[in-house]
């Protein structure tokens, strides 16, 4: 009896360890600081004190249901991709069934949109929206992701414009602040938009064997993986460099902070990517989490510089 309990527990924990990799943590932190930095940008927009708390939580739990529902579709329709791309997520490992696989992605999917519908028609739009192109991304026959131009849109817009939109216009909806957006949101879901087309560039660089193999055409497939990496070099710089440039001129953003953190978040992405090997998948996949981590960065320095304007 004493061993049958280490051994549920370890199973538990084995499986709870298999469901973070299949929910793709970098996009769970991504999601989650999108949806706090939102928040607090409609606290400052209203200057409101710290409340509504429920609202924030219930935000966050239909936003990550839905995350998982997207990754999770991915993975459903890549299985044979991620043998040879990313053999450590579950369904390509074989941590989980298939089965397995579509009862989360058809619980998780389910939950975001009914919690988004009980919160307010601009979540429930930015939640269905969202969840429409990821099944647009990933499923047969449209599937998206075959074609690099319009898998490029799909990511960065719902990354960069329903997200940045939806959650702002819906944290205003919640605080009680005007259904309008104002210049900074606009400066920041430009600046994502930019950076998110990066991170969709950078993505398929370390998998072009997987990609090319199943016939999925990717930019790094068409241009070579140098020529990619200089664009996506070339589009952080100008994600930096016009950030620096409306923070000035935003009057709801504090001027010297937003610049100083910007110079040095796009001091390090130089250095960072300065030691790139294209030709090595390690270092440029470690380059690609590198960026997210700068994607998480903007969500605690921008919605900062809000509440100091």
């Amino acid at each position: 009896m004493s061993q049958s309990r280490p051994s549920t527990l370890q199973h538990y924990l084995a499986w709870l360890g298999a469901f973070w990799r299949f929910s793709r943590p970098h996009t769970i932190i991504g999601t989650s600081l999108s949806v706090l930095g939102l928040y607090l940008i409609g606290l400052a927009s209203v200057t409101s004190s710290l409340n509504h708390l429920d609202s924030l939580l219930g935000t966050l739990l239909a936003c990550l249901c839905g995350n998982v529902y997207i990754v999770g579709l991915n993975q459903l329709e890549d299985v044979g991709i991620d043998q040879i791309n990313k053999p450590h997520l579950p369904l390509a490992s074989g941590e989980f069934s298939r089965l397995e696989g579509i009862v989360i992605v058809a619980i998780t999917g389910s939950l975001a949109l009914l919690l988004a519908a009980l919160q307010g028609s601009f979540l429930f739009a930015t939640v269905g929206s969202s969840l429409l192109i990821g099944t647009a991304y990933s499923l047969p026959p449209i599937r998206l992701k075959r074609f690099p131009l319009p898998a490029a849109i799909c990511i960065f817009g719902v990354r960069g414009i329903i997200v940045n939109l939806g959650l702002f216009l819906h944290f205003q909806q919640v605080l009680g602040g005007a259904s309008q957006v104002p210049p900074e949101v606009w400066a920041l879901t430009v600046f994502v938009l930019g950076f998110t087309f990066a991170i969709a560039l950078c993505k398929d660089i370390p998998d072009i064997e997987g990609d090319r193999r199943y016939q999925i055409t990717t930019f790094t497939i068409r241009l070579g993986s140098q020529a990619v990496f200089n664009l996506v070099r070339w589009g952080l710089a100008g994600c930096y460099i016009g950030i620096i440039i409306a923070s000035i001129w935003l009057p709801a953003v504090n001027p010297l902070f937003a610049t100083a953190t910007h110079l040095f978040a796009f001091g390090l992405m130089v250095w960072r990517s300065g030691q790139v090997d294209v030709k090595n998948k390690l270092s440029i996949a470690s380059f690609y989490q590198f960026i997210w981590k700068l994607f998480f960065l903007e969500y605690l320095i921008f919605p900062a510089a809000c509440l100091l304007g």
